[in-house]
């Protein structure tokens, strides 16, 4: 199944942009046998592309300058990925990042308390270790229901599991902080969902994978309930969502920014 992505990313600013710089990690991974990737571009009105390079966790990044006294940024990334077979397992560790590299807490992962106590609250009446993964992911979205609003790019696994509601980040670190409290390597990915119920969408999407012995890495959507499918598409990875953000950046000046994203993915 082929899926195609039309993404605009529109920053507009109220006074003149002395000097900024965009981190933008939004070419998906392309992976044999699993994920191809097929004519994709990114265009940049407002700046330019000044380097692109694979980061330590195998993510495409590009590193866009905005033009000195402009007002607008737009990056449109545009192409196809082909989903070739996609049941939510990824398989064998690979690349430049030890495998024992994703049992480490960072800030936004860290279990406290909270974590925990939800660990605790699972038991141990389980199959196996993947049984258990699928057991936490539900117990997470009915502690945390779906919620936007209440939470930030900012906000901490513990900080979001206290309060009365998330997003996909939220529930994706509370999961991986979870699962490395239980021992398991586990890393947020960062990506496109092609939803059932509407084309037109205002952000990518976020879910988290785990590592499993005699397995490899599987993916857990905690948000929508399931492992992900032929409807997803993995960009970026990393240890929490400041690894595998989609855009990040800094600029110089006392310009404030307004952003607007516009995505469809679609067959």
């Amino acid at each position: 199944m082929r899926l195609r992505v039309e993404h605009s990313t529109h920053y507009q600013y109220d006074s003149p942009v002395r000097y900024a710089l965009q981190q933008v990690k939004l070419t998906p991974k392309e992976r044999p046998g699993q994920q191809l990737i097929h004519g994709w571009t990114i265009a940049v009105d407002g700046g330019v592309q000044q380097l692109h390079y694979t980061d330590h966790h195998g993510n495409g990044v590009d590193l866009i300058a905005v033009d000195g006294g402009t007002s607008e940024l737009v990056i449109r990334c545009t192409g196809e990925v082909e989903l070739v077979t996609w049941d939510g397992v990824i398989g064998p560790h690979r690349g430049a990042m030890p495998l024992w590299t994703f049992l480490r807490p960072t800030p936004l992962t860290r279990a406290g308390r909270g974590v925990r106590s939800l660990t605790a609250e699972l038991g141990r009446d389980f199959a196996n270790d993947i049984e258990r993964a699928h057991a936490l992911s539900a117990l997470i979205l009915d502690k945390l229901p779906y919620r936007i609003g209440l939470t930030g790019a900012d906000t901490t696994a513990e900080q979001a599991l206290g309060g009365e509601g998330g997003v996909c980040q939220d529930h994706a670190h509370i999961f991986i902080a979870a699962m490395r409290h239980l021992g398991h390597p586990a890393r947020y990915v960062s990506g496109y969902l092609m939803m059932n119920d509407r084309t037109h969408q205002d952000a990518t999407h976020g879910w988290a994978e785990a590592h499993f012995d005699h397995i490899g890495w599987i993916g857990f959507d905690v948000s929508n309930g399931h492992s992900p499918d032929r409807r997803y598409i993995r960009v970026a990875t990393g240890l929490d969502y400041r690894d595998a953000a989609p855009v990040r950046g800094m600029r110089y000046g006392a310009a404030q920014e307004n952003l607007v994203v516009q995505l469809q993915v679609q067959q």
